[in-house]
C-alpha cells in the first residue's frame, strides 16, 4: 500500500484533431468554469489530422483563466529541450504560470524520423532524455546554459525569461531505465493510459522510481504520480479502460490514490466527451477528493 500524500489534482485530455476543434474549445471553456486543475494535450505532430499541441495550448490559454495546461507528452526528439523550455517559459509568462511540461522520448521512431528527428537507440534515448531534463531545468531557471555531449551540442546561451512560477517537468514512460530517469531527474511520472499500464503493474514501477530517487539523494514523496485514465462513466458494460457508474469510478480512483500512489488523474473519455466530462467534474472529482481525505484522516 503506497500513498505519497500529494494533493490530489484532476485533468481532462483534449482531442487535438482539427475536426474536433469546436468541441475542444467548448470543453476547455467548461473545464475553466469548473476550475479543473489541468487540460492535457497529446503531442503527435506527424499525425496529419492533429493540430500542433503547443500552438493549440497557447490558443486555449488565451481563452481561459484558471485551468493549467499539460503537454501529455511533448516529443523531445521533435522539440529540442532548449527551445521547448523557451516556449514553456514564454507561456508561463503569458498565462500567469499555468504551465506544466510533460515530456517523453517519443514512441514512434519511423514517424519521428519522417519529420527530421534523429533515430536513437533505446540506450541513447534514455541518456538524451535525462540530459534534456537537466537542460530544461537550467533554462527555466534563467542564466547560462551549455551542454556538449554525445547527444547534445548546446554551445551556450543566456536563458530567459524566467516564468512567474516554476514549470514542473513531468516525464512520461514505463520502461525500467526511463523510470529510473524519472526518479533521478523529473518532478513527476506520467504513466501511459491504464489500458497500457494496468493497475497491477504499477507498484513495481513505483518501486523503481522510488529506489532511483533515493539513490540520487531525492525524497520519493516529492515526485508526483500521474495516471492517464481512459474509460466511460455511466451504466455501461465493456469498452476500453474503466467503465462503470460514478460509485465505481469513485471507489477505483480512491484506491488508485491511496494504494497505488497516484495523485493526479487525467480523464480520457471514450465518447460523448462533454456529457462524460460534466459527470467527471461535477460528481467524480469531488467524491474522490472527499473519500481520499477521509482515508488519509483515518490513517
Amino acid at each position: 500500500m503506497t500513498d505519497y500524500g500529494q494533493t490530489l489534482s484532476f485533468g481532462l485530455s483534449l482531442d487535438p484533431e482539427v475536426d474536433q476543434l469546436g468541441e475542444t474549445m467548448r470543453l476547455a471553456a467548461a473545464a475553466d468554469e469548473y476550475e479543473l486543475d489541468y487540460l492535457a494535450v497529446q503531442d503527435h505532430a506527424y499525425q496529419p489530422g492533429h493540430l500542433d499541441a503547443w500552438t493549440l495550448i497557447t490558443n486555449l490559454a488565451t481563452r481561459t483563466r484558471h485551468v493549467s495546461f499539460l503537454t501529455d507528452v511533448a516529443d523531445l526528439q521533435l522539440r529540442p529541450p532548449a527551445m521547448l523550455a523557451k516556449a514553456a517559459a514564454t507561456l508561463g509568462v503569458l498565462a500567469g504560470g499555468r504551465t506544466v511540461l510533460g515530456v517523453g522520448g517519443g514512441a514512434f521512431a519511423d514517424a519521428i524520423a519522417g519529420m527530421g528527428g534523429k533515430r536513437r537507440s533505446g540506450g541513447e534515448m534514455v541518456v538524451y532524455t535525462e540530459e534534456s531534463l537537466h537542460v530544461m531545468r537550467a533554462a527555466l531557471g534563467g542564466g547560462g546554459v551549455r551542454l556538449l555531449s554525445e547527444q547534445h551540442a548546446i554551445e551556450g546561451y543566456a536563458a530567459g525569461p524566467v516564468p512567474p512560477a516554476p514549470v514542473p517537468l513531468w516525464l512520461g514512460g514505463q520502461g525500467p531505465k526511463m523510470l529510473g530517469v524519472t526518479g533521478r531527474a523529473a518532478d513527476g511520472w506520467i504513466s501511459p493510459l491504464n489500458i497500457y499500464v494496468p493497475p497491477g503493474e504499477v507498484p513495481a514501477k513505483q518501486k523503481i522510481i522510488d529506489e532511483a530517487a533515493r539513490a540520487a539523494g531525492r525524497d520519493p514523496l516529492d515526485i508526483r504520480r500521474i495516471y492517464n485514465v481512459i474509460g466511460t462513466i455511466g451504466d455501461v458494460r465493456g469498452g476500453p479502460g474503466l467503465a462503470g457508474n460514478v460509485r465505481l469510478w469513485t471507489d477505483t480512483l480512491t484506491g488508485w490514490a491511496v494504494e497505488l500512489g497516484f495523485d493526479t488523474f487525467i480523464f480520457w473519455p471514450v465518447a460523448d466527451h462533454r456529457v462524460q466530462f460534466d459527470v467527471f467534474a461535477a460528481e467524480v472529482v469531488p467524491a474522490v477528493r472527499q473519500r481520499v481525505g477521509q482515508v488519509r484522516g483515518r490513517r
